[in-house]
């Protein structure tokens, strides 16, 4: 979990030309993972066979493949999704994919089978922190959430330069990064369906009693996160290009402010008092006030000459 720069590992030892290094640092909290249920003994009487098998199948492929990428009960090294390849991230949230519309069927209409079956998520920081909510909106909750936490492991995949025989690390392509804003994108959709629709079909004493990180305040920031990062890459695409005019550049650097201030906002409200709640906080933190310095220089380069801009830059950020 945490702050995942974009930079490839330096095998040192050997003399290597310069190198550009990595321009964006990702936040990644430790993903929520699913254990296993039976849905045999309390759906068994109430659908047809063939249904809940595939329901069951489906689910526990998700367990499995999630156990791999986040293992929670022995950790002699901890790994990170990006530590594993980007086919073994994609086959995961395929994995996902097929089952939340199946899932759905259980929460469709108001149905009676909503509330039958007890499921059961473990953070991946913490082995003690298990909550099982007999909820199958819980569940959807906790599927669209693990699904957004793999979109943002997949950006950082795409932001990794990669090395070449020589050592030498060039920028990230054009491509990766377009596919990345993309990728974020998704991953902010998937939290504003949380948010949107999905909690409000949660009792109050329910969503009071959710683990933190999925309470309506986190989720909003980390879909701000992700539209500000998605952001912060168009504008580095901007400023590379010979294209883009400078009203483009002042408003993508604008809307970077935003997102980020609207994140802080709603993630300093919350008591976050344990390690990655905090690593959270000035993470958004960072990237806000890293948002407003940067804004305000582009909009000094419009009317004052470069070493004007290095001045002013120097005594915000020093000072």
């Amino acid at each position: 979990m945490g702050c995942l720069v974009s930079t490839a590992k330096d095998t040192g030892g050997i003399r290597r030309r310069p190198r550009s290094v990595g321009e964006i640092a990702v936040f990644v909290p430790g993903l929520r993972i699913p254990k296993h249920v039976d849905f045999f003994e309390p759906l068994g009487d109430k659908l047809f066979k063939n249904i809940v098998e595939r329901l069951s199948a489906l689910r526990t492929r998700i367990v499995v493949m999630a156990g791999q990428e986040a293992p929670t009960t022995t950790k002699p090294r901890r790994k990170t999704a990006t530590q594993h390849g980007g086919s073994s991230l994609a086959d995961l949230q395929q994995a996902i994919e097929d089952y939340l519309p199946v899932l759905l069927g259980l929460v469709k209409d108001g149905s009676l089978l909503e509330h039958r079956v007890q499921f059961v998520w473990i953070n991946q920081e913490d082995d003690a922190e298990e909550t099982t909510i007999s909820n199958a909106w819980y569940e959807v909750l906790s599927v669209l959430h693990l699904m957004a936490m793999l979109s943002f492991s997949q950006a950082n995949l795409l932001l990794l330069p990669k090395t070449s025989a020589d050592g030498y690390q060039p920028k990230v392509s054009e491509e990766s990064r377009r596919a990345a804003v993309d990728v974020f994108l998704k991953g902010a959709g998937y939290l504003d369906c949380a948010v949107r629709h999905v909690l409000p079909q949660l009792p109050i004493d329910v969503r009071e009693n959710l683990p933190v990180d999925l309470s309506e305040g986190v989720l909003r920031a980390l879909c701000l996160q992700a539209l500000g990062q998605g952001v912060d890459i168009q504008l580095g695409m901007a400023i590379d290009s010979t294209k883009a005019t400078l009203a483009v550049k002042r408003r993508l650097a604008c809307e970077m402010v935003k997102y980020w201030h609207q994140a802080e906002e709603n993630i300093m409200k919350l008591p976050l008092t344990n390690g990655w709640g905090e690593k959270h906080q000035h993470f958004v933190k960072w990237k806000y006030t890293e948002a407003k310095v940067f804004c305000m220089i582009r909009m000094l380069f419009s009317y004052y000459s470069y070493s004007k801009v290095l001045c002013v830059y120097y005594f915000v950020w020093f000072k």
